[in-house]
């Protein structure tokens, strides 16, 4: 999810693109969800994720 964010923020200040259009954000999984264990708690991770990206 921070990966794919930060490379649209990158391209939308390059002026390369004028528009990013994230189709599904449920498939923006956080780093701390792909690295952690089964079982850890992820509450409220996305909703950060996407805060942060639209500021």
């Amino acid at each position: 999810g921070e990966q794919a964010l930060e490379i649209a923020e990158a391209l939308v200040r390059s002026n390369a693109i004028d528009v990013v259009v994230v189709d599904s954000v449920a498939a923006l999984v956080p780093r701390a969800e792909i690295e952690g264990e089964m079982g850890d708690s992820h509450v409220g991770l996305q909703a950060r994720l996407m805060s942060q990206a639209l500021r």
